[in-house]
């Protein structure tokens, strides 16, 4: 097969065949497409005039059978077919060809996959991986679901080291899938879900795993949870769904009293967890929550913003008013979203704190000012920290007057800058040829 077209081709295969693409899948679906255009437009010559028959003897070399899979003919991709038991390098091909839209070849090429799939786990894993890479991109085409059938079968099926190999890949969708395989058959200890839950980069993998160690507590196979390792893993991970998963699991594990430490987390959905976990044993947390609030220097961070999310705003309002005063920014800010939680804004005493020493605190009280904005700031939305007189300290008794409709508060009003076209507007004005727009008209000595 002597073509300027196929020496170009050549490369590309080899670079396939040797993993120098890092087994991507679009490598191989790329590789496909662009042999099949070669050989339809005419840059290849027809594939009948060089592949052999199924009746000679000739065997042909493994990149002319790689461009005769991908060829434009049917009927030469269903013979190719059955040279690929003798090159397995080529199973991402025949795994494209079982989505094929002709029927014959993607009977054969089914076929010829579901033969390779037990064989694979002693290959290296390298090739199992990339192969799987392509099932699953090629999944979504309109007759790629057989292919990923065979794959899920063949991953109950392999030896076990088969699975934990496509857990380290790099293809997001093949390491979901080899985590779901390992779940269902209990390749994994509570042990090491709770660490895979707590340290995977993945979200889909994070919540399958601590879900399967909420599964095993206090059940016979999870007799290592017994004592409560995965439990306590989950409770220090770094996401707060993991640890929201964990706190559930210490109702199911008969440790309800350790909830109560998470009631002051920093993710609102570890505290309402740990919230329903204290109710399940009677336990009302809003009590807890409110002599926190009163501790003093010992008061949890985040302290004030649970009693919002439980509390009453007549009863607690007060209080969390009081804490906006507090020396520690994060309770501050706390406090700011405590009120906003519970509706118990008042804009003119809450405007100070947009000039607070914290940043913290100064986008927590705009988020709490930002239904007020039109109405009291109109001309340019909330100010910034500068445009307001620092004020760090809100006490119990400060109050400071509403403005007036049309004037922000803490704004010089004797020093009202003129209003300025819009960026969008200068630039359509100067296309118009206004190009003196906004610019002084005499020049500055």
């Amino acid at each position: 097969m002597q073509s300027s077209a196929f020496d170009d081709i050549r490369p590309r295969i080899a670079r396939a065949l040797d993993g120098d693409d890092g087994g991507d899948a679009a490598a191989w679906t790329a590789l496909d497409e662009d042999i099949r255009g070669a050989l339809r437009y005419g840059a290849l010559p027809p594939a009948h005039t060089w592949f052999p028959g199924e009746d000679r003897d000739l065997r042909p070399g493994i990149q002319e059978l790689a461009v005769a899979l991908c060829g434009p003919d049917g009927r030469i991709r269903e013979i190719a077919l059955a040279y690929v038991r003798d090159a397995p390098a080529l199973l991402p091909l025949v795994a494209i060809r079982c989505a094929d839209w002709a029927e014959p070849v993607r009977t054969r090429a089914r076929a010829a996959l579901e033969a390779a799939l037990p064989g694979m786990p002693g290959r290296p894993s390298e090739a199992l991986d990339t192969l799987a890479s392509v099932i699953l991109r090629v999944a979504g085409r309109r007759h790629g679901d057989a292919a990923h059938e065979l794959l899920v079968q063949g991953l109950r099926e392999i030896p076990e080291t088969g699975v934990t190999a496509l857990r380290a890949s790099r293809d997001r969708r093949v390491r979901r899938l080899a985590h779901r395989t390992a779940v269902d058959r209990g390749l994994l200890s509570p042990a090491q879900l709770a660490a895979t839950a707590a340290t995977d980069p993945d979200v889909v993998v994070q919540d399958m795993c601590a879900n399967a160690v909420l599964a095993a507590v206090g059940t016979a196979d999870g007799a290592g949870a017994a004592d409560g390792t995965p439990l306590t893993r989950l409770l220090a991970a770094r996401p707060g769904r993991i640890r929201a998963a964990g706190v559930t699991g210490l109702h199911r594990a008969g440790r309800a009293e350790e909830a109560e430490p998470f009631l002051y987390d920093r993710s609102a959905l570890v505290r309402a967890c740990a919230r329903w976990v204290l109710r399940q044993t009677g336990t009302d947390p809003l009590p807890l929550y409110r002599a926190a609030c009163s501790a003093g220097d010992g008061m949890p961070h985040h302290a004030p913003l649970g009693l919002a999310e439980c509390g009453d705003r007549a009863t607690d309002a007060p209080t969390l008013w009081s804490l906006t005063g507090d020396e520690r920014p994060r309770v501050r800010a706390a406090a700011v979203a405590g009120l906003r939680v519970l509706d118990a804004v008042r804009p003119g005493r809450l405007a100070p704190l947009l000039g607070d020493d914290s940043p913290r605190v100064v986008r927590e009280t705009r988020k709490a000012l930002r239904p007020w904005a039109d109405h009291f700031f109109p001309a340019d939305g909330l100010p910034h920290r500068a445009a307001v007189t620092p004020s760090p300290r809100i006490g119990e008794g400060a109050s400071a007057p509403l403005p007036e409709a049309g004037v922000s508060p803490h704004r010089d009003t004797t020093a009202v800058p003129a209003p300025r076209p819009r960026s969008g507007i200068l630039r359509i004005l100067r296309i118009l040829g206004f190009r003196s727009v906004n610019r002084p008209r005499y020049p500055v000595a």
